[in-house]
Formats: structure tokens, C-alpha cells, sequence
């Protein structure tokens, strides 16, 4: 991955290097540190404030230009509204603002960790430290053309000026793994489907084995030998052969039953014979967010060392339409014996996932399970780009998975199951099909998931609106999000770990 910045914690007493970076709060209050940092700037600070009218709202930001009485070439304030309101995902939002406006080009920056009343605990100082390595990421490898304002600096490095510097590198460390896993998921879903297929995918996964990582990857003859039949079919179609590769974190106590986490991973989905639309097509290359997001989760699980008991399961396909590929009309058999009509062959994110659900199930026996996919246009329709849809035979899981995302900032939002819907799958030819119509898209998707978990408390993320093509935040400017690791991360460390 690109390492575009470096951070290192520095005590306040330290030179400033670069454009300064400081934080007031809504009646432009400054901390002690940071007026002992500005010395003779800090009326200027109010006079640029007036000028610009400025008030010191969270994420609003003041950008001095070669400012009167510092050695720093720029000076930028951010606001952080009322600061004795700021939440977690607050200062992940002042992080990313703030290397937003540091920018790339920049050789070094410091950024002033201290709200007005006080100097920012290493907690906050680590989370402010983490919206800005967020936000930093970029995806440009295949940029051959440097731009004009890049004076070809290739990393900068950041200085974040704290209390107690031993103390934000503590808090930092697992906070950054954590980090590590976004931008690794973002990373694989950034890729073009020329580079990323289902090899090369299960590739870099195995790489997760420097970190202590335990990856099994399964090919055709032995996805064949488990009767994988409905993950088999979508791949078919393609020269590319499929994929399932599972990654076991043994952290926890010995013995104990683990935690597993499954994602769809559609390596470029054409819709293979009932094929779509030409238009925007080239963005199917990110129709494996979910396991991109399972494959970045273990990487901050391993890394942070967590003491749980961790398995991530991805099945990894291609389809295409050539003449091996399945039909409108076929039946296929799925490990779990069950037999389903494929109506839309474009409909094939379930049928991956039927057989890696059931897989994880039987073979792994977990607490629960949870699984991630770019499933369905219409939980777009339902939620737009602001949550994932959330799914779940099970009220604590969904109760957990809800409380996560209100605080990481990866909100979930749970949608109904019923029998009512799952009668739209029942087939007449088979044990079920793999539509059930328009009306209620994303639900019917997830009734037909729901009969591969064999009772296991379970919750499907529906994650088509937010893991790829999502509004830019401030702590992402890139068009893979990495959406799950941080939720999914949350989740694991506040209930799950050995201890908590």
C-alpha cells in the first residue's frame, strides 16, 4: 500500500515544521499550548477569523497564508465547534480536515493536539491521529503524469504535538492496525479486475500469514470434492478460476468457539448471461467490498494482536457471460444439499455467499456470523448512500452491530425479515430460486441467505451504497471506502475480546 504520510508524536514544547495546524472552538478560544505555539500570531488568528467570518464551527477550517510572527509558512485553524460535545468519529473528522489541508506536497506538518480547555487525551490524540491517515490515502499507481501542484514529495511526514508522547503512541498503536485494515480494503477494491482476480485476490489474502494469520485457500477441485455447486456456477463462465479462501485469528483462549466473518467477493460481475447495461459496468470491479472488508478486518485483528478467536471466509468469483456460463433456468445444488433455480444470473452475490455461509457454519461452528456483500441495487433505493442495510435473526448481534456503527461513523440500519417474504423465493422447480421479484430486493436476498446459517446468529450487511462510489467524507477521498473494518472492529474489541 502507499505510505503517503508518517506520523510521529512529538512533545509540545517541540519547533514547529511545515504548515501549523491548531484547533479553537467556537468562541475562538485557543489552548495554552497552542497560543505558546502561535506567541505574537495569536491576535492575528482573530483578526483572520473577523475578515474571514470565521466562527469556529466543528470542521471549519482558516487557512493563513505566510502568517506575521512564524517560522510556519502556513497557518491553518480548524474549528471544533463545542468542544465538551466532541465525540470519537468528531475527531476523526478534525483529523481528516486537517490533512485535507495540509495536502500532499508538503514535506513536513505539525498539527497541535490540544482542544481549548486542555491538551487532548492520547485516546483523542490517537483518533485525531487516525481521520488523518484516512483521509491521506490515495490510489495513484497507475498515474504515470505527475500534476502540477505535486513538487514530487512522496510522503509527509506529520508531527502531532501531544502531552504525553508515550502515552499517544500506546493509544495509537492498535488505532493505526486498525487504520492499516481500511486502507488494505480500500486498496482491493480500488484495483482494476485486469489485476485483481480471484488468484491474485486469494494471493494477497495469504499474505495475512506474516501477521500469524492461518489461511486455507480452497480451488475448484476442492470446492468440487465439498459440492460447492451454487459458488461453482457463478464462476463457470469465466477463465478465471474461483476461489474460497478462509483465515483463522486464534487470539483467544484455546478451544473457545469462534467469531467468523464472511464476504462476497465478485472480482468483476458482468451479470454473466442476463448481462447489464453497458453503462457505469466498470464499477463491478468493486463488487467485492465485502470480502475486501473481511480480508482488511483480519489484517487489524492480527496486527493489534486481539484476544479473540477470529475466522474470515471470502468466496472469490468472476462472472462472465462466455459459453460455459449458467443459464436463466438452470438448478444447481448447494453444499448445503439445497437445491435452487437460478432466475438472473446477475442475481449470483447469494449463491457465493449460500455456500461459504454454510461452509463457516457446519465446519467452524461459530458464536455467530456475519457476512458483507454488495448484494443489491435496492437497499440503495431503501437507504441511499448513508447506511448499510442490516439484517439479523438475532436481536443482540443487531443491537451490537447498531451501537458500533453510531460510533465509528459506519451506521447500520436494520431492515425486516419475515416469513411473508421468504415465500417470494420458494420455487416451483427447486427449493427455492434466486429472485423473488422487484419488490423488496435487498429483503428477498436476505431470506435466501438466511436458509444457509442453520440457525446460527447471523447479520447480513447489505453494502452496495457505501463500500464503493460513495460520497467523499472527510475521511475518505478515495472511491473504495473500506466500509466494515472499523464497524466490525468496534464490534469485536467492545464484546467479543478475552477480558473485556
Amino acid at each position: 500500500m502507499p505510505d503517503a504520510v508518517r506520523f510521529g508524536f512529538v512533545s509540545f514544547s517541540t519547533a514547529a515544521r511545515g504548515p501549523l495546524v491548531v484547533f479553537c472552538d467556537d468562541a475562538l478560544k485557543l489552548g495554552t499550548a497552542t497560543r505558546k505555539a502561535l506567541g505574537g500570531a495569536v491576535d492575528l488568528v482573530k483578526r483572520a477569523a473577523a475578515a474571514n467570518r470565521f466562527k469556529g464551527k466543528l470542521g471549519a477550517a482558516l487557512d493563513i497564508l505566510a502568517p506575521e510572527g512564524l517560522r510556519a509558512d502556513r497557518l491553518i485553524v480548524i474549528g471544533v465547534g463545542k468542544a465538551a460535545d466532541l465525540a470519537e468519529r468528531d475527531l476523526l473528522k478534525l483529523g481528516g480536515v486537517a490533512a485535507g489541508k495540509i495536502g500532499k506536497g508538503n514535506r513536513a506538518a505539525t498539527v497541535v493536539a490540544e482542544l481549548p480547555a486542555a491538551a487532548m487525551t492520547p485516546a483523542e490524540a490517537a483518533s485525531l491521529a487516525l481521520g488523518m491517515q484516512l483521509r491521506a490515502y490515495r490510489f495513484d499507481r497507475y498515474k504515470t503524469k505527475k500534476k502540477d501542484d505535486d513538487d514530487g514529495a512522496t510522503r509527509t511526514e506529520i508531527a502531532v504535538a501531544v502531552k504525553d508522547t508515550a502515552a499517544a503512541r500506546k493509544a495509537f498503536a492498535p488505532q493505526g492496525h486498525v487504520g492499516d485494515g481500511v486502507l488494505l480494503a480500500r486498496e482491493l477494491v480500488n484495483e482494476p479486475p485486469n489485476v485483481l482476480s480471484p488468484v491474485e485476490f486469494a494471493r494477497r489474502a495469504s499474505l495475512l500469514r506474516k501477521l500469524g494469520v492461518k489461511v486455507e485457500v480452497l480451488d475448484v477441485k476442492a470446492m468440487t470434492k465439498l459440492k460447492m455447486g451454487a459458488l461453482l456456477g457463478v464462476g463457470q463462465g469465466s477463465t478465471q478460476p474461483s476461489r474460497t479462501v478462509i483465515m483463522r485469528w486464534n487470539g483467544g483462549r484455546r478451544g473457545a468457539a469462534p467469531i467468523a466473518f464472511v464476504g462476497k467477493g465478485v472480482c468483476f460481475d458482468t451479470g454473466g448471461i442476463s448481462i447489464k447495461p453497458a453503462g457505469n459496468m466498470e464499477e463491478m470491479k468493486g463488487d467485492m467490498g465485502g470480502a475486501a472488508c473481511v480480508v482488511g478486518l483480519m489484517h487489524a485483528l492480527a496486527a493489534r494482536k486481539a484476544r479473540v478467536n477470529v475466522v474470515g471466509a471470502i468466496g472469490i468469483v468472476e462472472n462472465m457471460p462466455d459459453g460455459n456460463a449458467q443459464r436463466p433456468g438452470d438448478i444447481v445444488t448447494s453444499m448445503s444439499g439445497q437445491t435452487i433455480e437460478i432466475i438472473n444470473t446477475d442475481a449470483e452475490g447469494r449463491l457465493v455467499l449460500a455456500d461459504v455461509l454454510w461452509y463457516v457454519a457446519k465446519k467452524c461452528k461459530p458464536q455467530f456470523m456475519v457476512d458483507l456483500a454488495t448484494l443489491t441495487g435496492a437497499i440503495m433505493v431503501a437507504l441511499g448512500t448513508e447506511y448499510a442495510g442490516m439484517f439479523s435473526n438475532n436481536d443482540q448481534l443487531a443491537e451490537r452491530l447498531t451501537e458500533a456503527g453510531q460510533a465509528t461513523g459506519e451506521r447500520v440500519w436494520r431492515m425486516p425479515l419475515a416469513p411473508e417474504y421468504d415465500k417470494l423465493i420458494d420455487s416451483q422447480f427447486a427449493d427455492m430460486k434466486n429472485t423473488g421479484g422487484r419488490h423488496g430486493g435487498s429483503i428477498t436476498a436476505a431470506q435466501f441467505l438466511q436458509r444457509f446459517v442453520d440457525g446460527t446468529p447471523w447479520a447480513h450487511l447489505d453494502i452496495a451504497g457505501t463500500a464503493m462510489g460513495a460520497p467523499k467524507t472527510d475521511i475518505n477521498q478515495s472511491w473504495g471506502s473500506g466500509y466494515g473494518v472499523r464497524l466490525l472492529d468496534r464490534l469485536v474489541a467492545r464484546h467479543y475480546e478475552v477480558g473485556r
